[in-house]
């Protein structure tokens, strides 16, 4: 594959940094989109996207949120509804200048609960891969987040993520944190409304043992979704299904995307 690394301005004066591979004959039209979790980056989705493609066949954008990366960095607080605004506004913008029109979005975690806002607004998206997506803030979300502050302030952790976010380690870090644990915010994250306006295959993932949802996530985003959604529980596996379930997962979302690309879509 051959990989090239841009910038896209968005209306707004968001610069979004994202890293496109092209196979030099694609195996299809369809092109794999990469939204990665919250405190995440290109970097960290590590091989996985390459073996992805290579299995699929399909070229692959990975881009960083507003924030993140290469990307804007934050201007202003975080808002209640700041991963409806990704999936409603950044999301669709992006693939709309880059002109896109068949895409499958794949989302780890916050990246997740932004593919499915997408894939309700964007007719663009013909499909979803979540990992660890959240539909609502449950106890299992909080507990997790107040042990990572917990880690944060005894271990190396801040030392480990500053490698790949630099200076901007400390502010995304709170920002993640100090915007879950408001009540306002766990009021707000109720994606139900646009689950329900989801209509293409969707292949929601998490791990039986994952620290940060309850395995209800995945049985609330299947039965709102409906008959399109596939539920995939992984055995061993925790938050991070592409690094602590790699084959597994890596398994079930090419057969997904394979199956999906070679169905016959609608008119």
């Amino acid at each position: 594959m051959q990989w090239s690394e841009h910038y896209q301005m968005m209306p707004n004066g968001v610069r979004l940094h994202y890293r496109y591979g092209k196979h030099p004959c694609p195996g299809s039209d369809t092109v794999l989109v990469f939204l990665h979790e919250a405190l995440g980056c290109i970097a960290m989705w590590k091989q996985y996207p390459q073996q992805l493609a290579r299995l699929t066949g399909c070229d692959v954008l990975i881009y960083e949120r507003y924030g993140y990366g290469g990307s804007t960095a934050l201007q202003e607080a975080r808002k209640d509804n700041y991963l409806v605004v990704e999936g409603e506004y950044y999301l669709p913008q992006l693939l709309k200048q880059q002109q896109l029109e068949k895409v499958i979005l794949i989302g780890h975690s916050d990246g997740g609960s932004v593919a499915l806002v997408g894939a309700a607004t964007s007719p663009s998206v013909v499909g979803i891969v979540t990992e660890a997506a959240h539909a609502y803030v449950d106890d299992m979300t909080l507990e997790g987040i107040r042990a990572a502050k917990e880690l944060y302030r005894r271990t190396d952790l801040h030392s480990r993520l500053e490698r790949y976010h630099g200076e901007r380690t400390g502010q995304l870090f709170d920002a993640w944190c100090d915007t879950w644990m408001r009540d306002s915010f766990q009021q707000d994250l109720q994606l139900g409304r646009w689950l329900r306006e989801i209509s293409c295959p969707a292949l929601i993932m998490q791990g039986e043992d994952d620290q940060y949802g309850e395995s209800r996530q995945v049985d609330y985003i299947c039965q709102a979704i409906g008959a399109a959604a596939e539920p995939c529980m992984l055995k061993d596996c925790g938050h991070i299904p592409h690094f602590e379930a790699a084959e597994q997962c890596l398994t079930h979302t090419a057969d997904f995307v394979t199956r999906l690309i070679k169905s016959p879509q609608p008119a």
